[in-house]
């Protein structure tokens, strides 16, 4: 397909995309569509920015322009989860402009804001409901909203669903609707956790994988500064002040530290806001139209808040905290460079963030160019120990190795005190037993990165085991075959 009318879409959705300067279909929109309006199951495997959400939104709303029916009390024809309050607003916004000449009722039930509005709006019953899971279930126990009529599903995001914990409510929300539905599900990623959830919620999908999560986009121009942990603000100052800065997104690890730079850049007198779990709702909507327009041009965030924001525009992003999952970097730079623009990335790495600088290029396959702004006695305390940072290398081998060498008295990337501190541990626990209190150090990368390599196995190959598994899905029960040729519930 070359253009959106060789889809044969209904004539007022082909309108309204024609309005929009809509012409030719991504790869994941070219591949999905007409998957989706054949009835069939999908998983997808596509980035943020590749355009997914109109590969599922314009092919529900062409199934419900033309089958259209009498709406039931406190249900919907169709339910999308997203993991985040932005980025389910973004969904809705969506259906609603490509359906714009469409008489379709739709809405929206998230999280961080008053529930009665919600329960009005599904008082005669919807087409389109985009929702958080934690809300859709507050709904569903006040008896708010029966899920027994939804005929299409969409999963949006579900790797950050994983990451965010709703495994769980995602299980009861599925448990909750009916056998005969269209499932859609999209991911950036494919952990075993949502392979096996596919596998259970999926009939016979079709896959499409679209840039792998291992790629990253082609117009970024991607750097590192090598900085010690305490410069990191000051030269967040100066990139900012030399940089021409369109729009720019600074990430960091925790909300806490988020609010920090803010208040850094603006005694610096650059004008910055922060976007993250903390802030009300309505705070983060009006950051968000003052980051869209050009009132406030340096945006902080943590990955969470951030999975919701497509904004166009994004000339650099800035990652003030190297992230400890390699696949989120991927994610981060994707956010600048879209719709055929160029992007810069820059990424300011401490020398307790060489493990994961390293398991980034590793994925990537890539070694990042760099610039090395640490002290002299910072530079000297690293390279003592610090393997090589070719992309070839494994660094989990090479930190087990380091953990073997007994003569070592500095732990590797940098980080003497933690290695002090486990031999006085050692020593106290010979005296007087082990304390009850030891924990590890949240930053530590050896564990969470053994755990991530364990199960986050990314691209579309990890799960081909959905065809071996002979589960005929979720309709054993009614012993009902599948049809391929139209859509399901209809």
């Amino acid at each position: 397909m070359t253009e959106f009318h060789d889809f044969n879409l209904h004539d007022a959705i082909t309108r309204a995309l024609a309005e929009e300067k809509y012409l030719t279909p991504t790869p994941i929109q070219a591949q999905t569509i007409p998957t989706v309006m054949s009835g069939r199951d999908v998983i997808g495997i596509a980035q943020t920015g590749t355009g997914k959400t109109a590969a599922f939104a314009l092919p529900i709303l062409h199934r419900l322009a033309g089958k259209p029916r009498a709406l039931e009390p406190k249900t919907c024809r169709v339910l999308v989860l997203s993991p985040t309050r932005e980025l389910s607003g973004q969904i809705l916004d969506s259906f609603r402009a490509y359906g714009r000449h469409l008489r379709l009722k739709s809405a929206l039930a998230i999280g961080g804001v008053p529930m009665g509005a919600q329960v009005r709006s599904l008082f005669h019953g919807l087409d389109i409901l985009v929702a958080t899971p934690g809300r859709l279930l507050d709904l569903v126990q006040s008896n708010a909203l029966r899920l027994g009529s939804v005929e299409c599903f969409v999963l949006d995001e579900a790797d950050r669903m994983l990451d965010m914990g709703f495994i769980n409510d995602i299980r009861k929300i599925v448990a909750k609707l009916p056998a005969e539905r269209q499932t859609l599900m999209f991911s950036a990623t494919m952990p075993r956790a949502i392979a096996e959830l596919a596998g259970q919620m999926l009939r016979d999908p079709v896959k499409v994988a679209v840039a792998p999560v291992a790629s990253t986009a082609e117009r970024v121009d991607q750097r590192i500064i090598l900085v010690d942990r305490a410069a990191k603000p000051e030269i967040l100052v100066e990139v900012l002040r030399h940089e021409t800065v369109e729009r720019a997104l600074v990430f960091t690890r925790t909300k806490h530290g988020a609010d920090k730079v803010v208040r850094r850049l603006v005694q610096a007198g650059i004008e910055a806001e922060a976007i993250h779990g903390n802030k009300s709702q309505g705070q983060r909507e009006r950051v968000l139209a003052a980051f869209r327009n050009g009132k406030v041009k340096t945006l902080v965030a943590t990955d969470i808040a951030a999975r919701g924001i497509d904004v166009d525009g994004i000339s650099h992003v800035v990652n003030f905290d190297l992230p400890n999952v390699a696949e989120t970097y991927v994610h981060r730079i994707g956010r600048t460079a879209r719709a055929g623009a160029e992007g810069i990335a820059i990424s300011l790495c401490d020398s307790e963030e060489m493990a994961f600088l390293r398991d980034i290029e590793k994925l990537i396959r890539l070694t990042i160019p760099s610039t090395d702004r640490r002290t002299q006695r910072e530079r000297s305390a690293v390279s003592a120990n610090a393997p090589s940072r070719g992309f070839a290398n494994a660094p989990g081998k090479q930190r087990r190795r380091q953990r073997g060498n007994g003569g070592s008295q500095q732990r590797q990337h940098g980080q003497p005190r933690n290695e002090q501190r486990n031999e006085q541990s050692r020593n106290a626990q010979s005296r007087h037993g082990p304390s009850r209190h030891q924990q590890p150090r949240r930053d530590q990368p050896r564990h969470e990165q053994s755990e991530h390599e364990q199960s986050n196995q990314s691209g579309i190959a990890s799960v081909a085991f959905l065809h071996r598994n002979a589960s005929p899905g979720r309709g054993d029960a009614q012993g009902a075959p599948r049809s391929t040729g139209h859509s399901k519930g209809s």
